[in-house]
This record gives structure tokens, C-alpha cells and sequence, in this order.
């Protein structure tokens, strides 16, 4: 199974997740300042600032692209909820 290194900038620490982690569950397990209000891709809470390695993140689905949209999401942001790691090196911080 492909694995992935997740670093937090806040906090700085970086971790080794499985690929199809969601990057709110990582954010979890570490402690790491990323909030988030319903785990559904709806509320835009847990937006965050991918630093590096965004073309290591599977494309935003259909809902995540129109939350995004809607709510005029900076370009390199993604609701960490949604976002699975797909493998590679990956470098966060909450937006």
C-alpha cells in the first residue's frame, strides 16, 4: 500500500500515513490546529493551506470543488475533510 509523509507547519511535525487517509484524521491523531465544524464538506471550517505537494492529494470531488467555489477558497486550499492523500510528500497548515 502507497504511503504518504504529511507535514504540519504549525506544529511542525511530519508523519507517515496510509494513501486514502483524509488530511483531518492526520490532523487528529497529531494534534494539529486544523478545526472543522461537520466532516461532511459542507461548512468550509477545516480550509486549509496545502504549502507543497498538492498534486499529491486526489482531485477535489464534485462537492468539494463547489464548497471551495462558493465560498471563494484561495487558490493551493482545500477542505481537509475532504482531501485524501494519494502518496508522496505533503506539507499543510490551517488556513
Amino acid at each position: 500500500m502507497a504511503k504518504a509523509q504529511v507535514t504540519f507547519q504549525d506544529i511542525g511535525v511530519t508523519v507517515t500515513v496510509p494513501a486514502g487517509t483524509r488530511l483531518i484524521e492526520v490532523s487528529e491523531k497529531v494534534g494539529a490546529g486544523i478545526t472543522y465544524g461537520c466532516r461532511e464538506g459542507e461548512c468550509c471550517t477545516c480550509l486549509t493551506k496545502i504549502v507543497s505537494g498538492d498534486e499529491n492529494l486526489a482531485t477535489p470531488s464534485s462537492l468539494e470543488a463547489r464548497v471551495l467555489s462558493d465560498n471563494l477558497a484561495p487558490s493551493k486550499h482545500r477542505l481537509a475533510c475532504q482531501a485524501q492523500v494519494l502518496g508522496g510528500a505533503i506539507t499543510v497548515k490551517p488556513a
